[in-house]
């Protein structure tokens, strides 16, 4: 990949079998599977109306329609959003689930590509082959200190970095951050497919090897959408992040620890948290990396309980128009042509850092909307333009 000029943010231009493989569907977003479900619904009800005079086969034959219906319907909207892919992603969904649910889960879970967390007593582990030599660690980061009870930080680690060769090569950081609610950093590695879309980059050598880690932002409470906020009396997941995993991750892998070799980003919820965090803390982050992103609270401004300064304080629409910046920034900006709500706020953030001397850049997919599949289709983008930074910086560690 050619080396740009220093501050001139650059929209990567990529191989196009990386960005079609991005753009795929997986299986179980195939819109033949509600399809079938809605096909079958109608002819089990035709059965029900032609046997209608049996009241046991009327009875069974209505539930099986209803059942059939909710299968449809719940298929229908994973097809759109696009976020269990595959087998393993159901599996890992079902997981969250209680009782049987669960079982299913674990008995659907090859445990190919996202390894289980290891015990909150282990400071490190649950090591497993994702693609190509890849290796993904479960770190687990507890910070009572700041509300955060619990904490599984993915770390997917590039081919060869266990190779006693490699054993003086330090590493950039991408960090990425999850949906809100119910997202959770697995959400990276399945509807995401940050591993496979790595080793697709690195065979392409669109990219440098890099560390990524999807980053646990639920404080132990996915249902709740924290927006990876210091939440007044409750979690500060925003210190959590600059504070307790960055230092972990530097301290326990062999990384560039600087700002010009670390970047932030997210989707959604996560890409707001990436834009909020990411904008106050300059000096830990010189790359920010978000698909769909938004610059105002919107129905997440409970969670600060009416404190007028920290709404202020959190939301850059408001802040950033005026922000002084100790060091520079670059920025990528992911949406979907499909989401008009989503490029007007690509462009209104990218026209504000501009205003204030800050390189940005909005990438547009053609017909993609606020779903994972944008943020899928535009990983390639956000990671390679995370390492043109990169690699425009010397190592300084």
């Amino acid at each position: 990949m050619a080396r740009v000029s220093p501050q001139v943010a650059v929209d990567p231009v990529l191989p196009g079998d990386v960005t079609a493989r991005a753009r795929d569907l997986g299986p179980f977003e195939s819109p033949f599977i509600w399809l079938a479900f809605a096909t079958a619904a109608v002819a089990v009800l035709a059965a029900v109306i032609a046997l209608a005079h049996r009241r046991r086969a009327r009875r069974w034959g209505l539930t099986a329609v209803g059942v059939l219906l909710l299968l449809g319907a719940v298929t229908a909207v994973n097809s759109y959003v696009g976020y269990v892919r595959t087998s393993d992603d159901l599996a890992r969904l079902l997981q969250r689930g209680p009782g049987a649910v669960n079982l299913a889960g674990h008995l659907l879970d090859d445990d190919k590509e996202a390894p289980e967390a290891p015990s909150s007593s282990a400071p490190r582990g649950g090591t497993g082959v994702a693609a190509a030599g890849q290796k993904i660690d479960v770190v687990q980061l507890p910070d009572p200190a700041h509300g955060i009870p619990s904490g599984s930080n993915y770390v997917i680690l590039p081919p060869g970095y266990g190779d006693p060769a490699n054993a003086g090569r330090r590493y950039p950081v991408v960090y990425l951050i999850h949906g809100y609610p119910y997202g959770g950093p697995r959400d990276w590695l399945t509807s995401g497919d940050a591993p496979g879309t790595l080793q697709a980059l690195q065979q392409a050598n669109a990219i440098n090897p890099m560390i990524v880690v999807s980053v646990d932002m639920t404080a132990g409470v996915p249902s709740t959408d924290w927006e990876c906020l210091d939440v007044p009396g409750g979690p500060r997941l925003e210190t959590y992040l600059a504070s307790t995993v960055v230092p972990a991750i530097d301290h326990r892998y062999r990384t560039l620890a600087d700002r010009a070799h670390r970047a932030l980003g997210g989707m959604s919820g996560g890409g707001f948290g990436a834009l909020n965090i990411g904008l106050h803390h300059v000096d830990e982050f010189a790359t920010l990396i978000i698909a769909l992103p938004y610059d105002d609270l919107n129905d997440s401004i409970g969670v600060l309980g009416g404190d007028q300064a920290a709404i202020a304080a959190n939301t850059p629409r408001r802040y950033l128009p005026t922000m002084k910046f100790p060091a520079p920034i670059s920025v990528m900006l992911a949406v979907g042509t499909g989401a008009p709500t989503d490029v007007t706020t690509a462009h209104r953030i990218a026209d504000a850092l501009h205003a204030r001397g800050q390189d940005a850049v909005v990438h547009a997919e053609r017909g993609f909307n606020h779903t994972w599949h944008t943020a899928r289709a535009t990983l390639p983008y956000l990671l390679a333009f995370a390492d043109q930074n990169f690699r425009q910086s010397p190592a300084t560690s």
